[in-house]
C-alpha cells in the first residue's frame, strides 16, 4: 500500500540500480531481490499504522480507576474528607477582609520597628554625651579588646597586645555564633593603626555605650547587633565577637563603607564626578584616579544620584547614554560605572574649564526638572593638576550662593598645581586632599562626607535612617544560611543615627563623631505577617521608597557560580516591576512608593516548582504604609484560596491529647508562641512551646490565640489518620511495595506522615526531612505537594514528579486537596497525599497496556494485538504541565516531552490539547556574551606570551608594595597584620564567557487544555507517517499517549525545550532603560546649608614619606607596566 503523495522504490528502479553494477548478473538480481524487500518494508512505514484511540481509551480508564483506588487507600483521602464533612456544622467560615489585615500587620511592623529607633536614640545621645565629657589626650594609652586580637597567643604563648581572655557562648539569638552578651568589643580595620591616638581616645570614650547596649537588650530582647561606627575608623559591636579575617589574614570592613553610616552621615545627594584621563595621569596616576572613583561610588546609595565625566582635550560621558542627566546610584547603576571606569585610557592634554561647565549643567538642569535628590550638589575633580583659568565659571554658576560643593582630588606626588587645586575646593565650599598612594585613598575619599554632614551637625539634626535590603558577609553565620533560609529572608536593613560632638569650641567646624545603630532582620519583620491569614498562594511584602524590594518571596538574590552561592551584583535594587512584572502600567508600584493605602487586582501568571509549572490566579493586592519608616508593605490574597478562612473549636485537653501524637508536626519556622523576648525560651522549638504554654507551665509565653485554636482543631480532626494508617502498615499482606509515605498538611501548619517503607528499602529518603524544604511549611510558602493539590478539584489526585535536584530518587507523589463547606462558600483545609516509588505506577500501566496475543484481531483497524512492550510503539504517561512520568526509557522520568519528541509536542501545541505560556525572569543571571566585551589582543608571539606575562606580574607586585600604609612601618604590630587589599585585577584571569551578569530572559511554560479529553493525528515527516493518540486519564491530571516508534521526525521537528532565552534589547530601548526614571519617593529631610558653617576648613595636602629606595623602584615598575 502505497501512502498519499509519497512514491515507492519500484522493480524498475532497483533494475536501474542493478545495471549500474558491473560485477555480473547475479550481483544484479541478488540487488533487485534486496529492493525488493526494502521497498515493501519502506512503503509500510510510508503508510504509518494505525493505533486504535479505543484500547488506548480502555487502557486510560483502567490505569486511571487503578492508581485513583492506590493514591485513595493508601492515603485515607475520603475518611479525612469525611471528618472535615462531618464538623462542618460547628465550623465557621470567615471572609479575609484584606484591607484591614494589612493595616493591622503594618501597625505591628512600626511598633516593632518603633522599638528599634527608640535602642538606636539611647545610644546616640550616650555616645555624645561621653564625647561632650571626654578630654582628647595624645598619650592616652588603653588597653581594649581588639575583636581580631582576643583568645590569640603569641608566639611565647603570652596573650597578644589589645587581645586578653574574652568569653564568648554560643547564642541561638545570634545564629549560634560565639558571643558575649556581657561586653562589646573593637573592630579596627588592617589598614587602621590599631594605636593611634584618634583611635585610643574613641574607644576609651565609648567605653560608655557597653551599658547602654546591654540595657537596650534587655529592654528589647529582639535586638540583634548593635554597633558604633566611628569616623575614625574603629567599630564597636554588641554582643562582643571573635572577627575572621579572610584567608589572607586580612580584615577589609571598615563600617564607615557601610550603607548605613553613609546614609546617617549626609543627607541625599547628587554628585558628578569629574575625571582627568589626559597624558600626564598615565601609569599609577590613573590606577589611582580609578581607585578614587571606584571609592566614592561605593559612598552612594539608593537616595544619591551620580554620573561621571571624563576630560582630556575634550569632554566624554563614561556612559554616553547618561548624557547630561543623573541616574540613580542604585547598587546596579555602581556597579555598572565600575566596569566602565576600568577601561579608560589616557590621551591628549587636560582641559578642565569644559567639564567643569558640563557638570555645572548638569547639576543645574536636575534642580530645574525636579530631578535628582533635590538636596546637596556636589562635583567630584579626580586630576593632577589644572593650569587654566576657571574662575569665570564659577562665576557664571556657582558664584555667590556656592549651592554646589566641589570636592578636588590631587593625583600623585607632584605638588605643582597643589595650590590651584586647593583654591578650587575652598572657594566652593568643599574639601582638597592630596592622594599619593593607593593606600591614602579610602581614609581621603571619606572627608567628603564629614564636610556634608556640617549643616546636619550644626543644626543637631537627628534624622533617623533606613537602610536598604542588604546581606551581611560579615559574620560567619551567612553561609550557612545561605542553605538554611529561604533567599529573600536572607536579607536584613538597618536603623541608624548620627553621633555629634556637642563642644561649644568645635560646633562651626560640625564635626561627626560616628554613627549608631542595629540590624533588624527581614525574617523577624515577614514573622508579623502570618502565612496562616494569607492563605495557599498568599504573601506578603515590603517595598522601599525607591519603589525596591527589601522583602518578597519571588525575591531571589542569590545566584550560583559552580558549587557556590553569592549574591547577585543587583540584588537590593530589584524593582517591584521586575517581580510583579504583570503590573504593566505600574499602578501598583506607583501607589506604595507614594505611601498611599489602597487595593489593587491583577490576573497573573504564577510558577511553582521553580517556573517549571505555570498557574492562573486571580490576585488582590491590599498595601499600606509603614509610618515613620521609607518602607511599604503589600499583602497578596488568590481568590479561590485565600478568600476564606474556616474558624473552628475543640478544648485544650481534647485537642492537646492529638497534639501530641508521634505522626505529628507543626511549621517550626511559624510563630506559634514567641520563644525570642526570654532567654530561657529560646531552646524551645515550636511544638514544645506549645504545649508548654497549653499545659500552664509557660503561661507567660506570647502566643497566636487564633492559630493555636485552629491548630488544636485540625489536631482533633486529623487524629483517626493516625490509626487508619497504622492498621494499613501492620497489614503487611496487603501493602503494596513502592508505597513510601503518607502525609497531609493543613492551613494551620499542621502536618502528619507515617513512613510505610524503612529507611533501607526507601528510595525517597530526604522527602519530608529537614532538607527538604520545598515540601515543608516555611516563613516563604506552603509546601508545593500543597498548593498544586489546591489547583485540581477536591478528591481527584494530581500526580507529579519532583524535579532531579529536590528527590533522592525515582519518586512521584500524588496529592489532594481537602475542602469545608458552608453554605455556599467553600474554603480548603488542607491537602493529603502519598509518596511513592515510580515502579508502583509503571507496573500498573505495563499490566494494563498491552493486548494479549491471542486477541481477535479480525474486526480490527491498524495495529493488532496493541501493546506498549512492542519495539514499533512508544508508551508515555505524561502530566498537565507536559513532564514524564512513565516511559519504556527509564531515563526520560522527569524529562519535558517536547525535548523527547518534538513532532508530537508540536502537533499537541497546534491543536489546543496545550497552550504555550511565556513567563519572565527579571533577575536572572546569563553569561556575558564575549562581543559586550573589550576586544582581546591576539597573541602573536611567544615573546608577547612573555611580556603579558611580566606586565601582570609587575602590576600586582606594584598594587601590594603601594597598598601598605607606610607610616605603619614604625609599628610592627600593625606591620605584622597589613596585607594589601586592593584587588582590581582579581578577576582577570577568568575567561569573559564564563562571566554572569544580570540579565532579563523569557521562558516557557506548558499548560494541558482540559476541555480536550482525546486526539489523535498523523504527522507527515518525510519518508514515513508518525500517528499517535493521547487520551486523558480519568480522576487525575495525566496523560497517556502512545505514538508509532518507527517513524523518526527529529529531521522535521526539532525538540522543544524549557530554556530561558535572553531578552535582547537594541542600543536606543536598552539606553532609554537604562536612563528611565521611575517614581519615587524622597527623603523628608535635607541638610544641605548651614550659616554658621565653617567654609574655611578646606582640607590640606596627605603626606606620606617614602624611603629612595622604594620610591625609585616604584616609579621603574610604572614605566614598564605603562
Amino acid at each position: 500500500m502505497a501512502a498519499a503523495g509519497m512514491s515507492c522504490w519500484s522493480p524498475e528502479n532497483a533494475g536501474n540500480a542493478g545495471k549500474r553494477d558491473r560485477s555480473g548478473p547475479n550481483r544484479g538480481r541478488l540487488m533487485m531481490l534486496m529492493w525488493i524487500i526494502l521497498s515493501s518494508s519502506l512503503c509500510l512505514t510510508v503508510d504509518g499504522q494505525k493505533i486504535s484511540p479505543e484500547t488506548v481509551q480502555q487502557w486510560a480508564e483502567s490505569f486511571g480507576k487503578e492508581i485513583a483506588a492506590l493514591s485513595g487507600r493508601y492515603s485515607g483521602s475520603k475518611l479525612l474528607q469525611k471528618k472535615y464533612k462531618d464538623v462542618e456544622g460547628v465550623v465557621k467560615l470567615e471572609e479575609v477582609n484584606g484591607g484591614e489585615l494589612v493595616k493591622k500587620f503594618a501597625e505591628e511592623m512600626e511598633e516593632m520597628l518603633g522599638r528599634k529607633m527608640k535602642s538606636v536614640k539611647r545610644l546616640a545621645e550616650a555616645a555624645e554625651d561621653a564625647d561632650y565629657y571626654h578630654d582628647y589626650n595624645d598619650t592616652l594609652e588603653f588597653e581594649y579588646y581588639n575583636s581580631m586580637l582576643i583568645n590569640t597567643l603569641d608566639e611565647d604563648g603570652n596573650p597578644m597586645p589589645l587581645g586578653g581572655e574574652f568569653a564568648l557562648e554560643e547564642n541561638e539569638h545570634f545564629n549560634k555564633i560565639p558571643v558575649n552578651t556581657q561586653q562589646s568589643n573593637i573592630q579596627v580595620p588592617t589598614n587602621v593603626y590599631n594605636k593611634d591616638p584618634d583611635i585610643v581616645n574613641g574607644v576609651y570614650m565609648s567605653e560608655a555605650l557597653n551599658d547602654v547596649f546591654i540595657d537596650n537588650f534587655q529592654k528589647d530582647p529582639t535586638l540583634t547587633w548593635q554597633y558604633f561606627g566611628s569616623a575614625s575608623g574603629f567599630f564597636r559591636l554588641y554582643p562582643g565577637i571573635q572577627w575572621i579575617p579572610d584567608e589572607n589574614g586580612v580584615v577589609t570592613f571598615d563600617c564607615r563603607k557601610r550603607n548605613w553610616y553613609i546614609q546617617a552621615a549626609t543627607s541625599p545627594k547628587d554628585v558628578v564626578i569629574v575625571v582627568d584621563v589626559s597624558g600626564s595621569m598615565k601609569g599609577l596616576r590613573l590606577t589611582i584616579a580609578k581607585h578614587t572613583i571606584n571609592t566614592i561610588l561605593d559612598t552612594l546609595g539608593e537616595n544619591d544620584f551620580v554620573n561621571i565625566i571624563a576630560y582630556s582635550d575634550y569632554v566624554r560621558y563614561v556612559e554616553p547614554c547618561f548624557k547630561g542627566t543623573l541616574v540613580q546610584a542604585d547598587l546596579d547603576n555602581r556597579e555598572h560605572f565600575k566596569l566602565l571606569v576600568e577601561e579608560l585610557h589616557v590621551k591628549g592634554e587636560g582641559k578642565v574649564k569644559k567639564a567643569m561647565k558640563e557638570s555645572f549643567k548638569i547639576l543645574n538642569e536636575a534642580t530645574a526638572l525636579g530631578q535628582g535628590s533635590l538636596c546637596n550638589q556636589a562635583i567630584m575633580l579626580i586630576t593632577d593638576g589644572a593650569m587654566e583659568d576657571y574662575k569665570d565659571v564659577f562665576e557664571e554658576f556657582n558664584w555667590p550662593e556656592r549651592r554646589v560643593r566641589v570636592f578636588t582630588y590631587l593625583i600623585g606626588r607632584e605638588m605643582t598645581f597643589a595650590d590651584s587645586v586647593k583654591w578650587i575646593a575652598c572657594n566652593n565650599k568643599g574639601y582638597y586632599t592630596h592622594i599619593s598612594t593607593l593606600a591614602d585613598v579610602q581614609e581621603n575619599v571619606m572627608e567628603y562626607l564629614h564636610v556634608l554632614s556640617r549643616p546636619m551637625v550644626i543644626n543637631h539634626d537627628h534624622d533617623i535612617i533606613w537602610t536598604e535590603a542588604y546581606m551581611d558577609s560579615v559574620f560567619p553565620s551567612t553561609k550557612e544560611l545561605f542553605n538554611s533560609q529561604a533567599q529573600s529572608l536572607l536579607l536584613m536593613t538597618s536603623v541608624a543615627m548620627p553621633v555629634f560632638s556637642k563642644k561649644k569650641e568645635t560646633l562651626s567646624h560640625g564635626i561627626l563623631l560616628g554613627v549608631v545603630g542595629t540590624d533588624v532582620a527581614l525574617r523577624e519583620l515577614m514573622r508579623l505577617a502570618p502565612r496562616y491569614k494569607l492563605g495557599i498562594h498568599g504573601y506578603a511584602y515590603l517595598l522601599t521608597n525607591n519603589g525596591y524590594i527589601l522583602s518578597h518571596p519571588d525575591l531571589r538574590p542569590l545566584y550560583k557560580e559552580g558549587k557556590t552561592l553569592k549574591p547577585k551584583p543587583n540584588y537590593n535594587s530589584v524593582d517591584l516591576s521586575e517581580v510583579e512584572w504583570e503590573d504593566t502600567e505600574e499602578k501598583l508600584r506607583t501607589a506604595m512608593v507614594k505611601g498611599e493605602t489602597g487595593t489593587l487586582s491583577l490576573d497573573v501568571r504564577a510558577s511553582v516548582d521553580k517556573g517549571r509549572r505555570v498557574m492562573f490566579l486571580k490576585n488582590d493586592y491590599f498595601y499600606t504604609v509603614i509610618n515613620e519608616t521609607p518602607f511599604s508593605l503589600g499583602i497578596v490574597l488568590s481568590r479561590g484560596y485565600g478568600q476564606y478562612i474556616f474558624v473552628g473549636n475543640v478544648s485544650v485537653e481534647e485537642g492537646l491529647h492529638d497534639l501530641l501524637a508521634p505522626d505529628l508536626t507543626i511549621a517550626s519556622e511559624w510563630t506559634y508562641c514567641e520563644t525570642d523576648i526570654d532567654p530561657a525560651h529560646r531552646k524551645l522549638n515550636q511544638l514544645q512551646a506549645v504545649v508548654r504554654y497549653l499545659t500552664g507551665k509557660e503561661p507567660d509565653l506570647e502566643c497566636d490565640v487564633q492559630l493555636l485554636q485552629q491548630t488544636l482543631f485540625d489536631a482533633v480532626v486529623t487524629a483517626p489518620m493516625e490509626a487508619y494508617w497504622t492498621a494499613l502498615m501492620l497489614n503487611t499482606s496487603g501493602m503494596d511495595d513502592g508505597i513510601e509515605t503518607v502525609f497531609l498538611g493543613t492551613r494551620s501548619g499542621l502536618m502528619r506522615f507515617q513512613r510505610y517503607a524503612g529507611i533501607e528499602k526507601r528510595v525517597g529518603k530526604t522527602f519530608l526531612t529537614s532538607k527538604d524544604k520545598e515540601n515543608m511549611f516555611t516563613l516563604d510558602h506552603f509546601p508545593v505537594w500543597y498548593r498544586r493539590a489546591a489547583e485540581f478539584p477536591a478528591g481527584q489526585f494530581l500526580y507529579y514528579m519532583p524535579r532531579q535536584e529536590t528527590r533522592a530518587g525515582r519518586i512521584v507523589i500524588a496529592t489532594t486537596a481537602v475542602t469545608v463547606t458552608v453554605g455556599k462558600k467553600t474554603a480548603i483545609a488542607g491537602a493529603i497525599g502519598v509518596q511513592m516509588t515510580l515502579e508502583v505506577l509503571e507496573s500498573k500501566l505495563w499490566s494494563i497496556a498491552v493486548q494479549p496475543n491471542d486477541t481477535d484481531c479480525s474486526d480490527a483497524e491498524g495495529i493488532c494485538p496493541l501493546r506498549c512492550d512492542s519495539i514499533d510503539i512508544d508508551c508515555f504517561v505524561i502530566d498537565n504541565n507536559g513532564f514524564v512520568l512513565i516511559s519504556k526509557q527509564r531515563t526520560d522520568a522527569g524529562k519535558f516531552y517536547g525535548e523527547i519528541d518534538g513532532s508530537v509536542m508540536t502537533n499537541l501545541i497546534r491543536m489546543g490539547m496545550f497552550k504555550r505560556v511565556s513567563l519572565f525572569d527579571y533577575q536572572a543571571m546569563c553569561k556575558m556574551s564575549l562581543h559586550s566585551v573589550s576586544s582581546t589582543r591576539p597573541l602573536l608571539s611567544p615573546f608577547y606570551v612573555l611580556a603579558a606575562t611580566l606586565k601582570w606580574f609587575l602590576s600586582n607586585f606594584l598594587l601590594f608594595l603601594l597598598e601598605f600604609n607606610f607610616c605603619g612601618f614604625w609599628h610592627t604590630d600593625h606591620f605584622a597584620d597589613a596585607k594589601p587589599a586592593y584587588s582590581g585585577t582579581a578577576s582577570a584571569h577568568k575567561k569573559k564567557g564564563d562571566i554572569l551578569q544580570p540579565c532579563d530572559t523569557e521562558y516557557p511554560s506548558f499548560v494541558y487544555e482540559p476541555s480536550v479529553k482525546e486526539t489523535n493525528s498523523i504527522i507527515k515527516c518525510g519518508r514515513c507517517k508518525k500517528m499517535f493518540v493521547v487520551q486523558q486519564i480519568p480522576e487525575s491530571n495525566l496523560l497517556l499517549l502512545v505514538s508509532q516508534a518507527d517513524c523518526d521526525c527529529s529531521r522535521q521537528y526539532g525538540p522543544i525545550t524549557m530554556e530561558p532565552k535572553e531578552v535582547k534589547y537594541n542600543a536606543s530601548v536598552k539606553c532609554d532603560r537604562m536612563r528611565s526614571q521611575k517614581i519615587r519617593r524622597r527623603p523628608e529631610s535635607c541638610h544641605a546649608y548651614h550659616p554658621q558653617e565653617n567654609a574655611n576648613d578646606c582640607g590640606g595636602a596627605s603626606f606620606i614619606s617614602l624611603s629612595a629606595s622604594l620610591f625609585f623602584t616604584c616609579l621603574s615598575l610604572v614605566a614598564l607596566v605603562s
